[in-house]
């Protein structure tokens, strides 16, 4: 079995921890399983600046990373575009979460000034607001920490998680735009897991081979004796058509 290739397509700062616990996470799981892993960092600039199914084509996934804003906003919304309509597994967590939807509405809904509030956009169609929050903080992101997402019944992230609550890690100012979520379900988006006040936590595309997007980063809660199952099941699709 050949290796898996994953290009994580974000701009890699040395400075970030979810940046190294990203690929840290890709090794667990890739151990747990006994395949070879390739993970390679894919700018967005790089993204932007060359025909995306060139610059794409030699990855078995893409891994959107957190870590917005992202140097190209039209490269990462390309990477996610490829994933998406050539039906190449995707992983999107925090940003890479936020931006699947901004994909998903400017190319599904047609709705194409999308966009989120942390860009300053102008537009009438935001759809990643900033986070509501009793103690506002000017500091720190105000979703900080460990916080429960419950996975909706069916779902390919409860295959894999299993029914119980999450408690994922965030780090994050920006979710989602409640108004929106309606108009997502109708056009085949499902919702994968809710908040404890039924906000939007993960989503996932059930016609789509592999494609799961989480607000909450995984990586930041796997560990070599317990591989995270998302990234397990990433890995898993990978490795049964690289065989």
């Amino acid at each position: 079995m050949g290796a898996v290739k994953v290009g994580i397509v974000g701009d890699f700062d040395g400075r970030k921890h979810s940046h190294w616990a990203t690929e840290a996470a890709l090794f667990h799981a890739a151990s747990r399983l006994g395949v070879r892993l390739e993970p390679h960092w894919v700018s967005t600039a790089t993204v932007a600046a060359h025909r995306v199914a060139d610059t794409l084509a030699p990855f078995d996934a893409i891994w959107g990373a957190p870590g917005s804003p992202y140097r190209s906003m039209t490269g990462i919304l390309r990477a996610i575009e490829y994933a998406r309509t050539r039906n190449v597994p995707y992983l999107g967590t925090c940003a890479g979460f936020q931006y699947a939807l901004i994909e998903f509405t400017r190319n599904v809904l047609g709705i194409l000034d999308a966009d989120s509030a942390e860009n300053a956009s102008s537009s009438q169609n935001i759809v990643i607001t900033p986070v509501l929050c009793d103690i506002p903080s000017a500091v720190l992101p105000r979703l900080a920490g460990a916080g429960v997402a419950r996975p909706t019944p069916g779902s390919l992230l409860e295959r894999l998680c299993g029914s119980d609550a999450l408690e994922g890690e965030y780090f994050c100012s920006f979710e989602t735009n409640p108004d929106f979520v309606p108009r997502w379900q109708a056009a085949g988006l499902r919702v994968a897991a809710r908040g404890n006040d039924d906000e939007l936590r993960a989503l996932e595309l059930p016609d789509h081979r592999f494609f799961i997007a989480t607000l909450f980063q995984p990586q930041l809660s796997s560990s070599f004796e317990r591989p995270h199952p998302l990234i397990m099941g990433l890995l898993t699709c990978c490795a049964a058509s690289t065989r």
